[in-house]
Order: C-alpha cells, then sequence, then structure tokens
C-alpha cells in the first residue's frame, strides 16, 4: 500500500515544477509542493539504488547507496552553496544527523519493540559521528568569535573533509568485509530486480528532477521561513533535513515493524554516520566548484550532534532495543528541535 502511495505521488514532482516555471505560484506554497515532491523522489532514488545494487554486488551497492541515498539533501546542500545561504547547508546537514540519531532510531525501537541489535556495529556508526564532532570543532570554535565564512576557515576545511573521507572509506571497507552477506539492502534471493540498464536510467531521471524540486526548494525557503515566522536555520535543520530523508525514515520504521530491528537500527545509525563522515566533507569540498564553505558549525548544532551520540550511546549500551527507549530518543529529539528553534539566526 505505502509502495502505491509513493509511486502515485510522484505526479507532485511535475505539479511542483508546473507550479514554478509556468504558473509562478508564491514562495510558501512553492515550498510546501516541493517538499512533499521530494519524499517520493527520495524514495524512487533508494529504490533505483537498490535494484542497481543487485546485480553490482556488495561493494559497488555500498557506494551507489552512498552516493546516490543522500542525493537529495547533496543537492539541497550545493543549492543552497548556490545561493550563498552557508547557515542553510550546514542546518540541513546537521539536522539529518540528529534526524538519522534520534527522530528514525527512536520510532524503529518504539514500533520494534523489544529485540537484540547489532552492537558492535552500532558503536561503530556512533564512534563515527563522534568522531566528526571532534573534527568540527576544529574550524568551528574560531568561527565561534568573528566572521564564521572567513576564508581561512573554508581552507582549513579541506584537510579535515579529506581525513573524513578517508575514515570513511576505510570504516566501510572493513565493515563490508566483515558483513558481507549482512549488507544493508540485502534482498531475498527470488527478488525481480530491475535490469541494471533500468535501474541506472531511473536513479539518472531521479537525480536530475531532485535537482529541480531542490532548487525551487531552496529558493523559496527564505520566504517561507519569514511567513512561518520561523528561522532559515531551523527550517534548514528540521524541516528540510527530514523531507530530505522522509523515505529512507518511512523504511526504517517498517522495517522495524516487522521484527526486524537489527536491520532497521543499523540503517539509522549507518545512515547518521553516512552524513557526518560522507556526505558533510563531501559537500564542503564539491561547494568549492561553486562558493568555498567552511565546516564552521554553531554551538548548538556541535552541542546537540554530541549530545545526540552520547544519548544514543548510553541506550545502547546494553545491546537491547525497547520502545522505552524508543520514546526517550524521540522525546530527545524534540528537545533538540526545540534548541535548534530557540537559537534563530547567528
Amino acid at each position: 500500500m505505502a509502495r502505491k502511495i509513493l509511486w502515485a505521488s510522484l505526479a507532485l514532482v511535475p505539479v511542483a515544477l508546473i507550479a514554478e516555471y509556468v504558473f509562478h505560484v508564491g514562495d510558501v506554497l512553492l515550498f510546501v509542493l516541493a517538499a512533499v515532491a521530494l519524499i517520493p523522489l527520495a524514495w524512487l532514488i533508494g529504490e533505483a539504488t537498490e535494484h542497481a545494487a543487485h546485480h553490482t554486488g556488495a561493494g559497488v551497492g555500498g557506494f551507489l547507496n552512498a552516493t546516490f541515498g543522500n542525493a537529495p539533501e547533496l543537492i539541497i546542500a550545493l543549492f543552497a552553496v548556490a545561493e550563498m545561504k552557508f547557515e542553510v547547508v550546514r542546518g540541513s546537514l546537521t539536522g539529518s544527523v540528529v534526524g538519522n540519531l534520534l527522530l528514525v532510531l527512536g520510532f524503529s525501537l518504539l514500533f520494534g519493540g523489544r529485540g537484540a541489535i547489532d552492537r558492535e556495529s552500532s558503536f561503530t556508526s556512533l564512534a563515527l559521528v563522534g568522531v566528526a564532532v571532534l573534527v568540527f570543532l576544529i574550524p568551528s570554535v574560531p568561527s565561534w568569535d568573528g566572521d564564521p565564512e572567513r576564508h581561512n576557515l573554508a581552507l582549513l576545511t579541506i584537510p579535515i573533509s579529506i581525513v573524513l573521507l578517508l575514515l570513511y572509506v576505510v570504516v566501510t571497507w572493513v565493515s563490508l568485509r566483515r558483513h558481507r552477506e549482512q549488507h544493508l539492502m540485502e534482498e531475498p534471493s527470488d527478488m525481480q530486480a530491475w535490469s541494471l540498464r533500468v535501474a541506472l536510467g531511473v536513479l539518472g531521471v531521479a537525480t536530475v528532477a531532485t535537482a529541480l524540486v531542490a532548487e525551487a526548494l531552496v529558493g523559496s525557503l527564505e520566504t517561507f521561513a519569514h511567513e512561518a515566522g520561523l528561522s532559515e536555520f531551523f527550517v534548514a535543520a528540521v524541516i528540510v533535513a527530514i523531507v530530505g530523508n522522509a523515505a529512507e525514515h518511512g523504511g526504517a520504521v517498517v522495517v522495524a515493524y516487522r521484527g526486524k530491528i537489527k536491520l532497521a537500527a543499523e540503517i539509522a545509525l549507518a545512515s547518521s554516520a553516512q552524513v557526518a563522515v560522507f556526505l558533510i566533507p563531501a559537500v564542503a569540498l564539491l561547494a568549492w566548484l561553486i562558493e568555498p564553505l567552511a565546516l564552521s558549525f554553531r554551538p548548538v548544532e556541535i552541542f546537540v550532534v554530541g549530545g545526540s551520540v552520547l544519548v544514543t550511546a548510553a541506550l545502547l549500551a546494553q545491546g537491547q532495543s525497547s520502545r522505552a527507549r524508543g520514546v526517550a530518543l524521540i522525546a530527545m529529539y524534540v528537545a533538540a528541535a526545540a534548541a535548534f528553534f530557540l537559537a534563530g539566526e547567528r
């Protein structure tokens, strides 16, 4: 049923594009249409990636998942860079990390109930996010006094991003070797997969459509935030972050509801680590093709992401899931969203 709804909701993509380029609707309506249209696009990219990975195997499949699974967030971030909305870029990325750690994992535990999780894999992902937070302090702390966009901080971001990407590659390689038969996108052997050509074709079309819709989303974000009485930072860290991950979030919760709590927790935690040590540095390096981007995160972002890692680690320390732990994580996310709201603009 959910798949049918997602397929049908792809009709919102041309609706959003026609609303922008033909009827030139107001920014508030355009933002809502673009945000909703991104949800089925994110799902379609994940679906195409999954089918492609069925042909390519775990190694290449993992690369495709990391690259195209985060395509909506990557494209949104790069368009925001082009618009010189650097706070939106950083906010949407940190919001994605926090959303995976607290909201997705929280709902997964809530719907999954009691069960064992892969403690080693979970803490590997949490350690990656923790290392990323410590590394982000290097350009962030100097930015708390003075211009956060100054050029020397952008230059400092380059080696930091390279180190994080290398860390991601090494850890992912080791993890794939250890869990070759337990890859996140594992499917039954009788899966009716699309051909590789079809999967890659759908992937390409969906990515282009995502770019067009993301451009509309970023272009209308400022007006939407103003009309809604919200800061652009809050809209990026909460609303845009949730929209960019919506399909992936729903998939993890559905998996948990079906009793596969270990897999659901793996999806949420691995996705968070992917954003922290792959997507954020990738955006920082690609941004140099447009405008230099400094990973000068605000104190509230560092505090919330770091606190999320500590809280999640404490709740998963015994390697067990429960509904109570899920509720605690969701409550922590509400507190994080409130902190983002109260922080306002820098």
